[in-house]
């Protein structure tokens, strides 16, 4: 065991979620509803893991600084003349005033603190300080934190040391690179509200098992019960489905304009979820994704993108398409959170179609008793774990 708490929840109700497939139960309803444990997982388990902030080239758009949050801790990003990203604490060395606010840019050679004109340089370092008698100023520079940039996005570990990057994506690297995501752009953007839990919209995303009676537009292009999920090497969960014969991609009819990614499977459709907050649906033809923000322990925040190799395409077959599939699932996931909020819940157990569904679980829960050593297993040693 590490330092860090575990979260306040119900050891044994914890340890039930963790047992073999088959025989494990669902999370205890505290940890959905409680906004104590909220609050531990926004420290522990997005600041204190890779979590996602965006895609680095919107990021930078126009701008050398931008605040931002990952999980409960406050991250200046900079960029230097090239663009390359630093990341570093919100958190002026003076007093402790916020250098930007967060969401708020700058496009300044150095990140001023509104509060009393301390500047810094965006590599960190200290550059003025107005009436600061004689000191060493090397001790001053910004808190650095590790970033690093994935297949476009940009991730950031804020708090206690998460696996190296390599280490912590394992195979789902290989995976991905036949998408091609650097080549991809943006098309549409869709952002939502929910009234749910955000690990609620995960298990959803990690099933079809509901599919047959929520999504009949989704049935008629994939089969509900196809494909496979995958259990390798990193900090994520994931698996595929197939298309019927009659389908190319995911759209109500199950063609799209649009020309298929260079190299991308053609049969199936690639479901992951990066632990903690990022959802990847990777198509032949287009990327989807869902970039969760927990508000309240009832209330997530996703923002939906699309992504395609033809900057010219028309992305309403797929936008539409899924935007209907989102809102039957936040539905869905709504409904959930209401249960859970019940006196009369009871964790219940896994149909054998969940498996998913229990891998991811089953790493939450782990990170509940030690997130240290459940991110340290979820990895291997595929890289040396050495900081990046």
């Amino acid at each position: 065991m590490t330092d860090i708490p575990a979260a306040p929840l119900d050891p044994h109700a914890v340890e039930a979620a963790l047992r073999p497939f088959g025989a494990s139960r669902t999370l205890p309803a505290a940890a959905y509803t409680d906004p104590a444990v909220l609050a531990w997982e926004r420290r522990h388990l997005f600041a204190g893991a890779w979590t996602c902030v965006g895609r680095l080239d919107e990021l930078r758009e126009g701008c050398t600084q931008r605040a931002v949050t990952a999980g409960d801790v406050g991250v200046l990003l900079t960029f230097g003349e090239r663009g390359a990203p630093r990341a570093f604490a919100n958190v002026c060395r003076h007093r402790g005033h916020e250098l930007l606010a967060d969401g708020e840019v700058a496009d300044r050679p150095s990140a001023v603190c509104p509060y009393h004109g301390w500047a810094y340089r965006l590599d960190g370092s200290l550059a003025t300080a107005p009436h600061l008698a004689a000191t060493d100023t090397s001790e001053l520079s910004l808190v650095e934190l590790r970033v690093a940039e994935w297949h476009g996005w940009l991730l950031v570990n804020a708090g206690h040391p998460a696996p190296h990057i390599g280490s912590y994506t394992g195979a789902l690297d290989g995976l991905l690179a036949p998408y091609n995501f650097g080549s991809l752009r943006k098309a549409a953007r869709h952002d939502y509200r929910i009234a749910a839990n955000w690990k609620v919209v995960v298990e959803n995303y990690q099933e079809c098992y509901h599919c047959p009676l929520i999504h009949p537009e989704l049935c008629r292009v994939s089969p509900p019960a196809s494909g496979d999920n995958w259990a390798l090497p990193g900090a994520w969960v994931g698996g595929t489905m197939d298309l019927r014969e009659h389908a190319e991609t995911m759209s109500f009819d199950g063609r799209g304009p649009g020309r298929c990614i260079a190299g991308a499977p053609r049969r199936t459709i690639l479901y992951v979820a990066l632990f903690p907050n990022l959802l990847v649906s990777a198509h032949p033809d287009y990327v989807m994704t869902h970039r969760l923000t927990p508000v309240a322990p009832d209330r997530t925040d996703i923002e939906c993108t699309w992504y395609f190799p033809d900057p010219d395409v028309d992305p309403a077959y797929a936008v539409d398409f899924w935007d209907l599939t989102n809102r039957q699932d936040w539905a869905a996931c709504e409904s959930v959170q209401r249960g859970l909020s019940s006196p009369h819940y009871v964790p219940g157990p896994l149909a054998d179609n969940e498996d998913a569904v229990y891998q991811w679980i089953a790493l939450v829960a782990a990170a509940y008793l030690d997130p240290v050593a459940a991110l340290r297993k979820a990895t291997s040693a595929l890289v040396e774990d050495t900081p990046g």
